[in-house]
């Protein structure tokens, strides 16, 4: 699981540069305001978490149910959140109907939520001889 969540984090950090480019340059002209800073939030979640994917993978061992379900809720909670507010922010432009993916968003930001709460419970679990490498 390690290798995994090292590796999503590099998925989302490179997804991350070429989307916000792709808002910065080629959406400029095409979205609404609302909708530019909509799909910019996205990218921002999206590298911040790639981020901390990044530091817990190389932190934790993946061994615990805690550990795993940490990552697993970054994962899958930045993927949620991050994709429905793309897609949301580009259905007008598209010519799409994606109103249910409203719902999806909360509910990706929930999981990174309970990852940030899963993170302090395997913390507060580290020993001082773990907290010191």
């Amino acid at each position: 699981m390690k290798r995994f969540v090292l590796i999503i984090a590099s998925v989302y950090g490179s997804l991350s540069v070429v989307l916000g480019a792709m808002g910065a340059h080629a959406l400029k002209s095409v979205l609404s305001v609302d909708k530019l800073q909509s799909f910019e939030t996205g990218v921002r979640y999206m590298i911040i978490h790639a981020l901390v994917l990044l530091i817990v993978g190389f932190v934790f061992d993946y061994q615990t149910r805690l550990q795993k379900s940490m990552g697993w809720s970054f994962i899958v909670g930045t993927f949620l959140f991050s994709i429905s507010i793309f897609f949301l922010s580009l259905a007008d432009t598209l010519g799409m109907s994606l109103g249910f993916l409203g719902p999806i968003t909360p509910l990706g930001g929930l999981l990174m939520i309970t990852g940030w709460i899963l993170l302090l419970f395997n913390v507060l679990k580290m020993d001082n001889t773990e907290l010191k490498t």
